[in-house]
């Protein structure tokens, strides 16, 4: 996969994470890197698990959908294997499954379908009518006696620089979260131009499409993955790939929770481009434990 212009920085370093090392036909490997968080980021194993997939495929097809489950927690201090099984190609659609090997054991695996262009009936649900990015302003940056109360972890994740620019339509305070309807709106794009490779491009929205998208099942109970007190994790992770889009260009994510229960929540997203077309559509079910009341006043307790 030739890349022209080469990004630097946040964007440069998430490329050449996606770009994977080929040991044999069907196996790679990917290093992991650290935004921050305890283990490795699932958005991580999923665009590296695609990238995996698509290198084992003809040019002619594009990846549609993917559906992957992760298995345990992948150490950032270690490279990942992972292992593609061609299932199926057939006339118009080719299956690839992918398991991610860390330390001789399976964290993750993932199916993918791929198919050849083709005509049909189309028809889309409408964007949200949403302020236009530009019109947004930056987060806000904690101020330094805030920032001195949370915990190192909390600390790196902020300190560290992403490939990401985020705009937060309804912006909440993830420290001392209200409890509001399950649904938010971000656009988000690439920091940087990168090339106009189409399977780079997919792989990093696998990647940005696990930021913000279990968050969503947390709004009405007013939690948050940045208190002590809350684990969160993605158990799976669904995604459709729709129309063309660019990652560097401004993409609307919508997402809404259906429902939470038994300390698990689900989570939907739409992903559109900056004309409202829809472009991606994702579905994920995620781990939310609460772990102790410390440093959660909204949480009500039984």
């Amino acid at each position: 996969m030739v890349i022209d212009p080469t990004p630097q920085g946040p964007v440069g370093e998430l490329v050449r994470l996606l770009s994977l090392e080929r040991l044999e036909d069907n196996l790679f490997r990917g290093q992991s890197r650290d935004i921050g968080t305890k283990y490795v980021f699932g958005g991580q194993v999923l665009g590296q698990a695609l990238s995996a997939a698509q290198a084992t495929v003809a040019n002619d097809r594009a990846v549609h959908s993917l559906h992957a489950y992760f298995l345990r927690a992948g150490d950032i201090e270690h490279p990942i294997v992972y292992n593609v099984d061609r299932t199926r190609d057939g006339g118009s659609f080719s299956v690839r499954r992918v398991t991610a090997i860390q330390h001789g054991q399976p964290i993750f695996f993932l199916a993918a379908s791929f198919q050849t262009p083709e005509t049909g009936a189309e028809h889309q649900l409408p964007m949200p009518v949403v302020p236009a990015p530009d019109d947004l302003p930056p987060p806000t940056p904690l101020d330094a006696a805030t920032r001195a109360k949370l915990s190192p972890k909390m600390q790196r994740w902020l300190d560290r620089a992403g490939p990401f620019v985020f705009r937060h339509v309804y912006p909440r305070d993830e420290l001392n979260p209200s409890k509001r309807p399950p649904f938010q709106q971000v656009w988000f794009k690439l920091g940087e131009r990168i090339g106009d490779a189409p399977e780079l491009h997919r792989a990093m929205l696998a990647y940005a499409s696990d930021f913000h998208l279990i968050g969503t099942a947390t709004f009405p109970h007013g939690i948050s993955y940045y208190q002590p007190g809350v684990l969160m994790a993605s158990l799976d992770h669904a995604m459709w790939f729709h129309r063309p889009f660019r990652v560097d260009e401004w993409l609307l994510y919508s997402c809404d929770s259906p429902t939470a229960q038994s300390a698990r929540g689900l989570a939907r997203g739409m992903i559109y481009d900056a004309n409202g077309v829809l472009v991606a559509s994702t579905t994920q079910e995620g781990l939310m434990r609460i772990v102790s009341d410390q440093a959660r006043p909204n949480v009500e307790k039984n």
